[in-house]
């Protein structure tokens, strides 16, 4: 049913405007940009400025792992003039229709520029594919994007290098504040405890031992085994806060907290993280430098 919608759908679409090819830009408006996360929608909106009109799927709250297409969905990927998206299998039910609408379109999977030794390997050939949480590295897709809208759009070229370069920079600040916060939290309790294991560039990154009570992908279910396991290091550490996400569960996290009181340790749940979602729109957490400050923030203010 769903590929029969994407076809129907596809063959309704504008496509390229008049005068352009599949791979070209040829209209005298903005360009229609349909983005999966609002981590990708924020580098197309900063790099394309006023040449872009973005649009994101996934809002605040929503888990990427387990979204799937609604045909509102289908439609206005099908009507856009270029799709940008995470990749990596970030979004793994939107796969096939992300790879079908690509042939009429350019699909730029923005992550899977990110060289392939600096990608954190997994089980089974699979790569972690939450790499914002490294500042520095997703920086890296800056440079992704500009290139994708130069090839779509060349005669404004020089309007996407600019914008490129100054995000970049301000995506250096934030990467030195982020290593300025963690700096504040005893060596000893750099430890991050999450409802599933998305902060493993964050940790790699900054310093930081995590571990999360899910893996990878929230469709994986956490065990009686992987809990106590993590109760013990809890208690052996003597780590004062763990945390819950804003897109996945707290189930699992408050089973931890009962399991240390149960063991004589008083864990707290130290607050929430933005993981796979930036928070609300119009609030400092709706954008990815605001994000990444609050998840910092409340790690150091709760672990230190």
């Amino acid at each position: 049913m769903l590929v029969a919608l994407v076809a129907t759908a596809s063959g309704c679409g504008e496509g390229p405007k008049s005068g352009g090819s599949p791979s070209t830009y040829g209209g005298d408006g903005p360009i229609g940009v349909v983005c999966t996360t609002g981590m990708v929608a924020e580098v197309v909106e900063r790099v394309g400025g006023d040449r872009v009109s973005v649009s994101s799927l996934m809002g605040a709250g929503v888990d990427p792992h387990l979204y799937k297409p609604s045909p509102g969905d289908i439609t206005a990927l099908s009507g856009a003039d270029a799709i940008f998206y995470s990749g990596l299998h970030l979004e793994g039910k939107m796969g096939d229709v992300l790879e079908r609408l690509g042939r009429s379109k350019p699909a730029v999977p923005v992550a899977e520029g990110i060289p392939p030794d600096r990608l954190i390997d997994l089980v089974g050939g699979q790569v972690d594919p939450h790499a914002w949480f490294d500042v520095a590295l997703w920086s890296g897709v800056i440079e992704v994007v500009r290139d994708a809208l130069t090839d779509f759009d060349p005669a404004s070229a020089a309007d996407y290098a600019r914008n490129a370069e100054a995000y970049r920079a301000e995506l250096a600040g934030l990467d030195a504040e982020v290593r300025s916060r963690i700096a504040e939290i005893p060596e000893g309790r750099r430890l991050l405890v999450t409802a599933h294991d998305a902060f493993g560039y964050f940790g790699r990154a900054y310093g930081v031992e995590v571990r999360g009570i899910q893996g990878i992908s929230t469709e994986s279910e956490a065990g009686v085994r992987e809990i106590n396991d993590l109760v013990d290091l809890l208690v052996a550490r003597r780590i004062p806060a763990v945390f819950v996400e804003s897109s996945v569960s707290d189930r699992n996290v408050r089973a931890l907290v009962e399991g240390c009181e149960a063991r004589g340790h008083r864990v707290r749940i130290g607050g929430q993280l933005y993981s796979d979602a930036m928070g609300e729109a119009g609030t400092p957490e709706g954008t990815y430098p605001g994000m990444v400050r609050h998840n910092v923030d409340t790690i150091a203010e709760a672990l230190r």
